[in-house]
């Protein structure tokens, strides 16, 4: 049995799962009412923000079922997101169109919309995305990549072990079972390494398994890798890419980001998802905006 197996099934022992897949709050949070073909309703949760925004992966999962429902596939392939204003805590409207129908992929874009306080509608984010049949792929895996070397769940830490990295930021990590490797945290201590790395196991508190669409969000759910550069504050993401490459295995994920190079006030953050079975489900990369001074 792989050595993360092994680490899952520890975990399990000690926080048996109370919630499932399709009966969970990440579930309920994401849930949206189709008023006509295409077009979504959703209340988005306030359990999902990061200082008084919502979280860019909650969003992406949000505009990631409602193209479930409107493609003739279901699980995402690949979705690239682009950011356009930050999106608020209540009511919003998914809008989707079908692009492209095949045999094996389909693809389509979403936009979700919410009225600013004069009640004009704004676009917070738009997305284009292909979807297809995971189950259907091969099992042919050739790569060179290698899951990330994080210490046992019981030696990482999480929030509650220390104060929040920012004013305001707990909302979501108050959902998120989420244990950090030390060796990332020296941000926390005062002292960030400058290497722009974040290591971390991943799972939903109520100890729902991972699924494809929360796969959209634990790319975006550790703190930014700008901490262990050196800098504080809100990162707001420009843009977000994410290849699902397989259904992962029930248990916690590791998630592994790296930055590597900040220019012009802006960042990237490339991550990959590990499951419990040693496979890289997901892949991502971010373009996001850093605050400097």
């Amino acid at each position: 049995m792989p050595e993360a197996a092994i680490a899952a099934a520890e975990r399990a022992s000690i926080d048996p799962v109370t919630a499932s897949i399709g009966d969970s709050e990440f579930d309920r949070d994401t849930a949206l009412t189709r008023r006509a073909p295409g077009v979504y309703d959703i209340d988005l949760s306030a359990g999902w923000t990061i200082i008084s925004a919502v979280n860019g992966g909650y969003l992406l999962a949000v505009l990631g079922r409602a193209l479930a429902d409107a493609l003739p596939h279901d699980d995402p392939f690949t979705i690239s997101a682009h950011y356009l204003t930050a999106s608020q805590p209540g009511p919003a409207t998914v809008r989707t169109d079908v692009v492209r129908s095949g045999r094996t992929l389909s693809t389509g874009q979403a936009s979700l919309f919410q009225c600013d306080e004069n009640g004009a509608e704004v676009e917070r984010i738009r997305v284009l995305a292909s979807y297809g049949d995971l189950d259907a792929l091969p099992d042919d895996v050739r790569t060179t990549a290698k899951p990330p070397v994080i210490p046992p769940i019981e030696q990482c830490f999480g929030p509650e072990d220390g104060p929040a990295p920012v004013d305001g930021s707990s909302a979501i990590a108050d959902r998120l079972m989420l244990k950090l490797d030390p060796s990332t945290l020296g941000w926390a201590l005062g002292q960030p390494s400058g290497r722009g790395e974040m290591r971390a196991w991943f799972g939903l508190k109520d100890g729902r398994d991972p699924d494809p669409l929360s796969l959209l969000l634990a790319v975006d759910a550790l703190p930014p890798t700008a901490f262990e550069i050196g800098l504080r504050g809100w990162v707001p993401t420009v843009e977000l890419t994410v290849h699902v490459r397989c259904r992962p295995a029930p248990g916690p994920l590791r998630v592994s980001i790296v930055t590597r190079n900040l220019a012009g006030g802006f960042l990237e953050e490339d991550a990959e998802v590990w499951d419990s079975a040693d496979r890289l489900v997901a892949q991502s990369r971010q373009l996001a905006r850093a605050r400097l001074g």
